[in-house]
């Protein structure tokens, strides 16, 4: 394992997490009507405490940095690109079944932001697996 790719290939990933993940909710209207429709479920975007925003923040580091290990140890030569996308394919299945569905059996949240959330964390997920595959390969 390559240490000095392994945490450029982390970066990576954040960047792209962040990137695509404010083109989905920032983009896109309708998922903003969708989250305002069950306000008292999440903060407001003003001001507040910036506690669990950095904690957040540093959660999902680790994540994609646990993430770009399992990428290293599973990966099996060849196109760098193709096997991140698998490869993010499956996170993203991973977390639309473990987190997506799971809120929406625990939260009283509606279907159709659930719909929505699945979509965008998917793509989100795809996006950075394929980013990782590609900068570890790449590296």
């Amino acid at each position: 394992m390559n240490y000095g790719r392994l945490a450029l290939a982390t970066v990576g990933g954040m960047v792209a997490y962040f990137a695509t993940g404010g083109a989905i909710f920032g983009l896109v209207p309708q998922m903003a009507a969708e989250f305002e429709k069950h306000a008292a479920l999440y903060r407001p975007r003003e001001g507040g405490d910036p506690t669990p925003m950095a904690a957040g923040m540093i959660a999902l580091l680790v994540a994609i940095f646990v993430v770009t290990v399992l990428y290293t140890m599973l990966s099996q030569g060849g196109s760098g690109v193709a096997q991140g996308a698998r490869f993010g394919v499956l996170i993203g299945l991973f977390v639309v079944c473990a987190f997506v569905l799971h809120n929406y059996m625990l939260l009283n949240i509606g279907l159709r932001l659930t719909l929505m959330q699945a979509a965008a964390y998917f793509i989100q997920w795809a996006v950075v697996g394929t980013v990782i595959g590609l900068i570890y390969k790449a590296s």
